[in-house]
């Protein structure tokens, strides 16, 4: 998959993100809808991250994974604007 960021970037998850890094990544795609604030984003994240796909152990998280985790970021903060 192709991931256009906000910013231009694209990111190649097939090339550009290992196969752990994916798996956070499509989970995190997933709560990114559902999140109540930032930081409970940034928690799923960081617990992601700490456990690894499957409970193999921590992800080092690449300079493209952060891309796409910021781009994801910005996407929250602006739905959470527009909550009543």
């Amino acid at each position: 998959m192709i991931i256009e960021t906000s910013d231009g970037r694209s990111i190649n998850t097939a090339t550009d993100l290992g196969p752990e890094e994916r798996h956070i990544l499509q989970k995190l795609m997933a709560w990114g809808p559902m999140v109540e604030s930032l930081d409970q984003f940034r928690d799923i994240k960081k617990k992601g991250l700490a456990n690894g796909w499957n409970n193999s152990g921590p992800v080092r998280e690449s300079r493209a994974l952060s891309l796409v985790v910021k781009d994801l970021e910005v996407q929250i903060r602006q739905r959470l604007k527009h909550l009543p």
